[in-house]
């Protein structure tokens, strides 16, 4: 069974997201998402500064198996990337929760975390998937 952090909230399409002690919200991808893709080969990421809404495409995630868009979680500006990423794609294989992360976002609204899943709720999502 793959890593799901209970302090964590997740999308139906397989990002989670981080409510920060400074109100920014950290994103990536889950660790059923990663071991779904296998090997991690390019990450695209959007740019600082882009505003994105819920749902809008953040960028992308390719493997040596195929390549997935990213979906921001919750609506918000980019105000940081992991440039580690870009060097190092196969951190979101290795520590798809911490190193790995993807973009950091300042939340137009945090009450938006409230739609997101649970981590039971998102274990139990994957399950019904497999």
């Amino acid at each position: 069974m793959s890593q799901t952090p209970s302090e964590l909230r997740y999308a139906s399409s397989h990002e989670w997201a981080r409510l920060e002690e400074d109100g920014t919200v950290t994103v990536g991808i889950t660790d059923h998402a990663q071991a779904a893709l296998g090997d991690v080969v390019f990450v695209e990421l959007p740019d600082v500064g882009t505003v994105l809404a819920a749902g809008d495409d953040a960028g992308v995630v390719e493997s040596v198996k195929a390549a997935s868009d990213i979906y921001a979680p919750v609506g918000g500006e980019v105000i940081e990337i992991n440039g580690q990423l870009e060097d190092e794609p196969e951190t979101v294989n290795s520590d798809p929760y911490h190193d790995g992360w993807f973009f950091k976002l300042q939340p137009a609204d945090t009450n938006e975390l409230d739609a997101l899943l649970s981590a039971g709720d998102y274990q139990q999502r994957c399950e019904d998937e497999d």
